[in-house]
């Protein structure tokens, strides 16, 4: 039943402002509309369920004869503080999706469609419309569908000009063509693609350091970044899912892959590897980027806390054998990707860094 003009007035006295919804909404249509791909059977936002038809997707790369779903959801953590503080708003829907899209990646699986959660205590239409602009960036770079979505407006449970974001993914893959680490054998290479600054981790321990050293805030330029700090802070997550599919598609030489988000190298590698078997990296194979030697230098971290909080530079790890690395890595490298051949593999548990 709709509601009648006094209703919407004791609604909007409880701190919920209706037609700012509406009107948030109306702002988002022309971004989601830009996302849509074959497959999708829910003719516009808005509606309570997206709908989406398998066998209508236009699926790039190997045919699908067993499919499997493959599923995750994330945040983007406290790096939206940043976008609190610099007023800017358009990247970390975009960092969400990639997030997202690299997780089910490691397992070989490519995006169909993402729905995002938006909440906040008083919904203001433009920053929402930035932030799912930044989604459907995402989408549209990974060819992935912004099917649905959740708009919430709950006074009283976020701090005025504050909102959380998260969302989830579904993608598809070939049961054949599984990654899974199960084929991984001692003396296998680790190759590490490069990283764009802290991605969607690291973030509270990030902000302590920088934005609490006196005299410094978002808007501090740093000549080691040549960069705000800002700027830096809000670098985009990147997606690794065009590189990776280069090498997927033309054979089976990835055995296993990490998204290093979480835990850095240190709990990421591990996840992928068969009982017995380590990630022996050596650290000196890649450059460490400024900005962590920044939060380093100033936080006064150890080099192990550092490992574990963030990628260091290292954003995606792929385990291939020995004889394979060159082909993979000319592969990578001709996608635009920045490789360092990192570790081996060797017996035992977790990280061994020398």
């Amino acid at each position: 039943m709709p509601m009648s003009n006094e209703q919407r007035g004791a609604y909007a006295l409880a701190g919920v402002d209706i037609s700012a919804a509406t009107d948030a909404v109306n702002r988002m249509k022309k971004h989601i509309a830009a996302t849509r791909l074959p497959g999708v059977l829910t003719s516009e936002a808005g509606s309570f369920g997206g709908m989406f038809a398998l066998k209508d997707a236009q699926l790039s790369g190997p045919a699908i004869s067993d499919p499997v779903l493959v599923s995750s959801i994330d945040g983007v953590g406290t790096k939206l503080n940043v976008a609190f503080l610099t007023g800017k708003h358009d990247t970390v829907g975009c960092d969400l999706v990639s997030h997202c899209v690299n997780d089910i990646l490691v397992q070989g699986a490519r995006p169909l469609f993402f729905l995002d959660y938006f909440a906040t205590g008083k919904l203001e239409p433009t920053v929402a419309e930035q932030v799912v602009k930044g989604l459907s960036d995402g989408c549209v770079a990974s060819g992935c569908i912004l099917i649905g979505g959740e708009t919430a407006e709950m006074p009283g449970l976020y701090a005025d000009g504050e909102y959380d974001l998260a969302g989830s993914i579904v993608g598809i893959l070939d049961r054949s063509r599984i990654v899974d680490g199960s084929k991984v054998k001692e003396g296998d290479v680790l190759l590490g693609l490069k990283s764009n600054g802290l991605h969607t981790n690291g973030y509270s321990l990030a902000r302590k350091v920088l934005l609490e050293k006196p005299g410094w805030n978002v808007d501090t330029k740093v000549d080691e970044l040549g960069a705000t700090l800002g700027e830096a802070l809000l670098w985009k997550h990147r997606c690794y899912l065009k590189p990776i599919v280069k090498v997927l598609d033309s054979s089976d030489s990835i055995k296993s892959m990490s998204h290093i988000t979480g835990g850095g190298l240190t709990d990421n590698v591990p996840r992928t590897l068969p009982a017995g078997l380590a990630a022996q990296i050596e650290c000196s194979t890649w450059p460490v980027p400024p900005l962590f030697k920044l939060i380093q230098s100033i936080g006064e971290i150890d080099d192990a806390e550092m490992l574990h909080a963030f990628n260091m530079g290292i954003g995606y790890v792929v385990i291939v054998s020995a004889e394979n690395a060159s082909k993979v890595t000319e592969s990578l490298t001709s996608s635009g990707e920045t490789v360092y051949q990192i570790g081996k593999v060797v017996k035992g548990d977790g990280v061994k860094y020398i």
